[in-house]
């Protein structure tokens, strides 16, 4: 059983007030709080070591280098990948996409005609790359669309996989809703009935459950560092060799040459074709720390927490009434998302809440189709990470309440 007491003391930052009230930090689908062992740990690089990576024969730089080629491998096994070189330190999840994106278009494999698979469940960064990939190929974006409850219809994958298919890329959890989609269904679909690459966004499932992306049988995963303890301008893309290896690279610069000269230059090896000019160093290592915090802990006892907060917060939220729950009846974790009837645009409830210390989005959160769909402004999400408590939510609940009856 979690000791939240001694999980909460390695967040100072919780400790604070908001407003005059104590916060109540429920934003963690945006960006999670980072413990102290992993503050320590980046503090520690930047007083003892403090040096560029790959490049030195002096000591410091060797250290250095060790270390974040440790947080690599300590990613790899994280995500189950084969090679530690198939992991690439990015700047998040958005990055990645990105990187995918551009690397696919600039290496030949996508033409006119060709087709460009997501979901209706998307975050902006696993659109809008692929729509600017088909606007630089000709090649054509294709939605698989969502029912009420905000579960994808996968009959659509029969009707639409075809040789055409040239990429598939969908999230393993929906940011806006906390869906959990099926994605080994998804996957077993995409090979059954195409050649396509599949691309898997796992910024909100990496913090939350296990990841194996030899079981899942993608060909990229990726996710963000500050979405599950770590800091801010760090990620992990992970790609199958086969794949990295025919792929052009992203950024040009140092590290990620073989050899260069005004006639020709040739590109290292992986990872480092993919990871020009200076990296993160410290981020890379603090992101290595929160994975060893991580497992410290246990992503099965992460979960179950997460999930009976989201559950509790659901039932408690419903024994209001006067609101709606999108999702409601769909795999879920972590996230509540909702409205309130009558009550105006979602910020209203989230300044009434803010005076009460209590953090959570409002908005569209970057998933502007799904609010489309369900001809709305934007939810409030309230969203989990394993610091949370039970007593936070009645907090919550009694905060929502008190915006029924003022905005109602």
């Amino acid at each position: 059983m979690l000791n939240l007491k001694n999980i909460r003391s390695e967040f100072p930052i919780l400790s604070r007030e908001v407003n005059g009230k104590p916060l109540v930090y429920l934003d963690n689908a945006a960006t999670s709080q980072t413990p102290l062992p992993v503050l320590n740990r980046i503090m520690q690089y930047y007083t003892e070591t403090n040096a560029n990576v790959h490049r030195g024969i002096h000591t410091l730089s060797q250290i250095a280098t060790q270390e974040m080629e440790d947080a690599r491998k300590k990613a790899q096994k994280f995500i189950n990948a084969k090679h530690d070189y198939e992991v690439i330190f990015t700047k998040g999840t958005t990055e990645g996409l990105n990187l995918i994106a551009y690397a696919v278009g600039n290496s030949g494999l996508l033409k006119s005609g060709d087709e460009i698979i997501v979901s209706q469940l998307e975050h902006h960064s696993n659109i809008v790359p692929w729509q600017l990939l088909c606007e630089r190929t000709g090649a054509k974006l294709k939605v698989i669309p969502m029912d009420e409850n905000g579960v994808l219809q996968l009959d659509f994958l029969e009707e639409n996989l075809s040789e055409k298919t040239r990429l598939v890329s969908f999230n393993q959890v929906s940011n806006a809703l906390g869906i959990i989609n099926p994605a080994e269904e998804i996957v077993r679909k995409v090979r059954q009935n195409s050649n396509a690459l599949i691309v898997v966004d796992g910024a909100q499932s990496a913090p939350h459950f296990q990841i194996d992306v030899q079981k899942l049988g993608c060909d990229f995963f990726v996710f963000s560092g500050h979405k599950m303890y770590g800091m801010m301008g760090t990620g992990i893309l992970y790609g199958r060799e086969e794949i990295l290896e025919k792929l052009a690279p992203f950024h040009g610069g140092g590290e990620m040459i073989a050899t260069c000269s005004f006639e020709k230059t040739t590109f290292a090896g992986l990872p480092f074709k993919f990871e020009a000019g200076t990296p993160n160093v410290g981020g890379n290592i603090g992101l290595g720390a929160a994975i060893d915090w991580v497992e410290g802990i246990g992503r099965a006892e992460i979960h179950e927490h997460e999930t009976a907060l989201m559950q509790y917060c659901q039932s408690e939220l419903l024994k209001l009434g006067g609101l709606k729950i999108y999702g409601e009846k769909a795999n879920r974790i972590g996230v509540v998302s909702f409205t309130l009837e009558n009550a105006g645009i979602a910020s209203d409830a989230g300044m009434i809440l803010d005076k009460m210390g209590i953090a959570v989005r409002t908005g569209h959160h970057c998933t502007q189709p799904i609010m489309d769909y369900f001809k709305i402004a934007g939810t409030i999400r309230a969203s989990f990470a394993v610091y949370n408590t039970f007593e936070e939510v009645d907090i919550l609940v009694e905060g929502i309440r008190k915006a029924q009856r003022m905005l109602g």
